[in-house]
């Protein structure tokens, strides 16, 4: 059959348009297994479950955590911790997880990891003590070392919990009094906090707060935090001191947080930048009583803001 010209001249400029379709290959190449799995019995009745984060060029969007054969959670790619509950007690579990991509596909399990829950202890209502001391020093630029004295416990401490920022991240056992934590940033300021645990999942008031400032990654030039912050609250005024960061030139901003929140830029005009150690006053006209978390940072000589100090919680007064 013949085309008529307006039929083929249509036909042709539809071909050049669309071209031939390319093909993508799917995705079927999966996820490295999941390192650095550990299980404590943080009670009677739970397991806390912790792993280290996959790498990013894996692409790893979900976790997902066996106790056997047995799927029993499926956690977000920046989740690298879960409790397992409602366990029995002075009963053997095993647990394992997985790494899951965008594409579906499923790593490799990683190796198993074996833990007895203790035996439940009726009507246990008293804490344990607090850890007397917490030391910490960097490892790295992404990890520590946190120390700290045993606690004690009328039943038993079953495992200790390091916090940072009210935040619980990570479980050590009921042996331990140290513990490396991982996947930290560089350049920047921690303070940690450790609580003993006992078998009916009380849990003693925090031990002394530690700072650790992780140093910077290699090429990244000197530390960019303010040091040795501190906060002291007076009636209608809280008044801030710390250390300038070494940037090479005296700094002349820098970026107040209040509760996470940025919340003004302290600024020092040409003749009164402070080299050294820095204090300011704020006047505040929040309530008696109310609780502020405060951190601040640098503006750097590049135009960029710098790390971030050390958090300290106070209560404001009246």
């Amino acid at each position: 059959m013949r085309r008529s010209a307006p039929t083929l001249a249509l036909f042709l400029t539809l071909t050049a348009l669309t071209g031939p379709t390319a093909c993508t290959a799917p995705d079927t190449e999966p996820p490295s297994a999941p390192t650095g799995l550990t299980a404590q019995a943080g009670s009677a009745t739970s397991v806390h479950v912790m792993w280290n984060a996959a790498a990013d060029r894996d692409g790893v969007t979900h976790y997902q955590v066996f106790e056997g054969d047995r799927p029993v959670r499926e956690l977000p790619a920046e989740k690298t911790m879960v409790d397992i509950t409602d366990l029995t007690p002075q009963t053997g579990y095993s647990f394992t997880v997985r790494a899951r991509d965008a594409a579906g596909n499923l790593s490799e399990a990683a190796p198993a990891v074996p833990v007895t829950t203790p035996a439940a202890k009726a009507e246990d209502r008293t804490a344990p003590t607090a850890p007397a001391t917490t030391t910490a020093v960097a490892t790295g630029p992404r990890s520590a070392r946190v120390s700290w004295t045993p606690s004690t416990d009328d039943t038993g401490v079953t495992a200790y919990d390091v916090h940072q920022g009210g935040v619980r991240i990570h479980t050590a056992g009921p042996g331990d009094s140290s513990t490396t934590l991982t996947g930290l940033r560089p350049d920047t300021v921690y303070t940690f906090t450790v609580r003993a645990r006992d078998g009916a999942d009380n849990s003693s008031p925090d031990g002394p707060a530690v700072d650790v400032s992780t140093p910077p990654a290699s090429g990244d030039g000197p530390g960019t935090a303010p040091a040795d912050l501190t906060a002291t609250a007076s009636p209608g005024a809280v008044t801030l001191t710390w250390t300038a960061p070494d940037t090479g030139r005296p700094t002349a901003e820098y970026e107040l947080y209040v509760n996470g929140r940025p919340t003004t830029v302290i600024q020092f005009g040409t003749g009164a930048v402070p080299d050294g150690r820095v204090e300011h006053r704020l006047t505040v006209a929040e309530p008696t009583g109310t609780a502020w978390a405060v951190k601040l940072r640098a503006r750097l000589p590049d135009g960029n803001w710098g790390a971030f100090s050390a958090e300290r919680r106070i209560t404001l007064v009246g």
